[in-house]
């Protein structure tokens, strides 16, 4: 069975942020890293907390999302394994500027600021990497206020689901409630119901045992493709 160390010296591997790293330098690394669990439902970080740390989902998921008016909340993305957090709390050494829960029992490994800036210092393409990976969300949060600002539900939901991490063969099967699928596109329950129940009519979706089962996404990328 693969301990702690292995695990997080694989998702090291994997990371293009890392890949510029030689073996030993992994190793070093992930020596310095912490493993800590969380059950599902934890808070693993709130916003304006001190950021310390970035870290990387070894096993479950995790939300990253974002406080707003009315109790609600808008859903910024739901991270598994191999992906990175906190990365800007730990670049600026400010505070933490997204809320991060477990929406699973995860495991994750901790990389403190103190060893990962000195990391950063002596090692240009680690940089180039991080940078590449922070341009990135930059642009997917444009696009994404852009999206509610200039498109319909209907497109931004479209969206939602094709670009939704899943997993298995056949058609592509999400767990997200109504409200969670609103929040993460922009919209009232309300309105993903109804736009939901008008694609199951049409064959585009199947609603079933709470599952969002896609059958045509052909056809939501034809909506997304109207943007």
């Amino acid at each position: 069975m693969a301990t702690t160390t292995d695990r997080g010296r694989k998702l090291l591997e994997n990371s293009p942020i890392f890949a510029a790293l030689d073996e030993h330098g992994r190793r070093e690394f992930v020596a310095r890293a912490q493993p800590r669990r969380f059950a599902a439902g934890a808070a693993i970080c709130h916003v304006g907390e001190p950021g310390r740390s970035m870290m990387a989902v070894m096993t479950g998921t995790v939300r990253v999302s974002l406080p707003s008016a009315k109790h609600r909340e808008v859903i910024l993305a739901d991270l598994t394994a191999g992906e990175l957090f906190g990365e800007i709390a730990l670049l600026d050494g400010k505070s933490r500027s997204a809320d991060v829960t477990a929406l699973t029992n995860c495991e994750l490994l901790v990389l403190e600021r103190r060893d990962f800036v000195p990391l950063l210092e002596g090692n240009t393409s680690v940089c180039l990497k991080l940078m590449e990976m922070l341009c990135a969300r930059v642009r997917r949060s444009d696009e994404r206020m852009i999206d509610v600002a200039f498109f319909d539900l209907s497109m931004r939901l479209a969206k939602t689901l094709l670009n939704y991490p899943t997993s298995g063969q056949g058609p592509a099967k999400l767990s997200l409630s109504q409200k969670e699928l609103g929040e993460m596109a922009g919209g009232t329950r309300e309105n993903v119901n109804r736009c939901l129940r008008d694609w199951e009519r049409q064959g585009i979706v199947e609603l079933k045992d709470r599952w969002t089962i896609i059958r045509k996404p052909d056809a939501l990328q034809q909506l997304v493709d109207l943007r």
